[in-house]
């Protein structure tokens, strides 16, 4: 015997509900298959489940183009701190600059090594330590470094905390969208339980396949399993054969 199948994702789901309103403006409410009880409940919930799924599915798409856009200015203001320290330690190469200076910016007057910036996390630690180094530095008189200078890796590195910070509260708008619509899954999943029930249960006194028939014309998914799906096409191969025959 065939299974029925319930809905498992949100377009079966909207599916699901929007034909039983369909059934409801084609058939009388005293010969509809289900309730109106039920009907109102679909009624109200419906719009709200589609805003939701809506909503979200917008907000992923944002959640996207946040983040590439995160990942780019990410990827500038890595490139001008890199170069600025690269520029520092070839000046301290050149004899322009003392070992020293690489103490202002915390690293060691004797490691040209660059930093680790490959986290967001490193970045905004180091660009920081960095850019307030070099500022401090000017303030004591000494010689700033160009090509880039200070001002011009600083206005990368707050473009990219800008866009690190709109990131942050788009991901959280994001998940509150996905656990809101998780929520309604579920109310929509006990909906749809309820629904179908009553449907099969208005047709409970029918012959089996009969049954089946009616339901499917109110949304209802029925599965065979292998083995029925075999004996169905035989079914259906001899019925044709009969046909022939006559």
């Amino acid at each position: 015997m065939p299974y029925r199948r319930l809905p498992n994702t949100d377009s079966a789901r909207l599916r699901a509900f929007k034909k039983a309103i369909e059934m409801s403006k084609e058939i009388p409410p005293f010969r509809l298959a289900f309730s109106m009880k039920t009907l109102v409940r679909i009624q109200a919930f419906l719009p709200l489940f589609e805003n939701s799924i809506s909503h979200q599915r917008q907000t992923l798409v944002n959640q996207n183009e946040k983040a590439k856009s995160n990942q780019e200015t990410a990827r500038k203001a890595r490139l001008y701190l890199t170069h600025f320290l690269r520029v520092m330690n070839m000046a301290v190469t050149r004899g322009e600059l003392p070992p020293e200076t690489r103490t202002f910016y915390g690293i060691a007057s004797d490691d040209s090594t660059l930093p680790s910036l490959a986290t967001e996390n490193e970045l905004v630690a180091w660009g920081k330590r960095i850019i307030d180094g070099e500022e401090y530095r000017i303030r004591k008189g000494y010689s700033p470094v160009t090509n880039p200078t200070i001002a011009v890796v600083k206005v990368r590195y707050e473009k990219f905390l800008e866009t690190r910070s709109h990131c942050k509260t788009v991901n959280r708008r994001a998940s509150d969208c996905v656990n809101k619509t998780a929520g309604m899954r579920q109310e929509a999943d006990e909906l749809i339980t309820l629904l179908w029930n009553e449907i099969e249960a208005s047709f409970s006194s029918l012959p089996e396949e009969e049954k089946r028939a009616n339901a499917e014309k109110y949304g209802l998914v029925y599965v065979f399993r292998k083995h029925e799906k075999t004996r169905k096409n035989l079914s259906l191969t001899l019925f044709s054969a009969n046909q022939e025959n006559q």
